[in-house]
């Protein structure tokens, strides 16, 4: 059985001290059983397809449409097949992100396309997210499985062009300004935190007000998540995060942290950061150097994250207060998190 299920049912500290467990293991179980039936055939191209999307995922996004849906039902049973239609589209995107950025290493492992090639690893993608389309095609209810189709449809071409941005920026000349670092994440990464929440808030009839609510907590969850994302890559635990540290910084990725730099470094230590910078032969200890001038930088994207992990819990106050808890540590859970 797939080894995350035990990697992430832990206990955190949530919520003035108060303990709980944030992964709860049957919803994480039904989840994975419904993404096996998803992707059941045997053959290369599935084998191919199931090697990332089964290497230790969080499940974060369709856990996330478990406890949205939870926060006004109770069989979950109803939301498993659509909430998962956003993991298979996510596998679909790292597949093709990685061939993109030519990663050799993704979750501790060999990328798909290093096992695969390039061809195989293209296509396993695209089975991904035909078989996420699929899955909400399976759905009883026409009426809900047409909005949830709108719903991962505007996510899916949100999330290409956030990519397609995101790679605009790692032109050397290109220094985009903070809102449009922001407006890129929302798109590459907070398009498919909110899309899975929304299905849970469609799945369990939320009202309109609650459906704003719930928005607005999943779009600033959203943004921390990469944040913290990008916070990591700088001073996380290679084998811990299943990438090298300071990645970003040799592939010239324009992170909120590189932009506040930017901003900030007296001139001369702009100057060498540039240097370093995007530049794919950049020694070990050069891209050390590179970290070291961005530790003001990490703090004020911190700070950026507390802000809105407190703004996020305050809009989760229009619920009721016992089935909202695991959704508020989560916000904490992810900007706490060290993978």
């Amino acid at each position: 059985f797939n080894k995350f299920i035990f990697l992430y049912i832990f206990i955190i500290y949530c919520r003035m001290g108060e303990i709980m467990e944030l992964f709860d293991k049957t919803i994480l179980l039904k989840i994975e059983e419904e993404l096996n039936r998803q992707v059941n055939k045997e053959g290369k191209l599935y084998e191919a397809s199931k090697h990332l999307l089964f290497a230790g995922g969080k499940r974060i996004r369709p856990y996330l449409s478990v406890l949205t849906y939870l926060l006004k039902k109770e069989d979950i049973n109803e939301v498993l097949t659509p909430a998962v239609s956003v993991e298979l589209i996510h596998g679909y995107s790292l597949i093709h992100d990685d061939i993109m950025d030519n990663d050799s290493e993704r979750r501790g492992k060999p990328t798909v396309h290093i096992i695969y090639g390039e061809p195989i690893a293209i296509l396993a993608g695209d089975l991904l997210n035909t078989l996420a389309f699929n899955s909400i095609s399976q759905m009883e209810n026409l009426e809900k499985a047409h909005e949830i189709l709108k719903i991962v449809s505007k996510a899916s071409v949100k999330v290409c062009e956030g990519q397609a941005t995101d790679m605009e920026f790692e032109e050397k000349e290109v220094i985009p300004t903070i809102d449009e670092y922001f407006d890129m994440i929302s798109k590459k990464t907070g398009a498919l935190i909110v899309a899975p929440i929304e299905i849970g808030a469609v799945m369990a009839d939320f009202t309109g007000e609650e459906r704003k609510a719930i928005y607005e907590y999943a779009k600033r969850i959203g943004m921390t998540f990469q944040i913290q994302d990008d916070v990591l890559d700088l001073i996380g635990d290679k084998n811990t995060i299943g990438k090298p540290v300071g990645s970003d910084i040799v592939e010239g990725k324009k992170t909120i942290i590189v932009l506040h730099a930017l901003q900030t470094l007296p001139d001369d230590k702009k100057e060498r950061f540039l240097k370093i910078l995007g530049n794919g032969d950049a020694t070990d200890e050069e891209i050390k150097e590179a970290i070291e001038m961005l530790g003001p930088s990490i703090d004020y994207a911190k700070d950026i994250m507390k802000t809105a992990t407190i703004e996020a819990k305050d809009y989760l106050k229009i619920f009721d207060e016992e089935k909202r808890k695991r959704l508020e540590c989560i916000a904490d859970f992810i900007i706490e998190r060290v993978f």
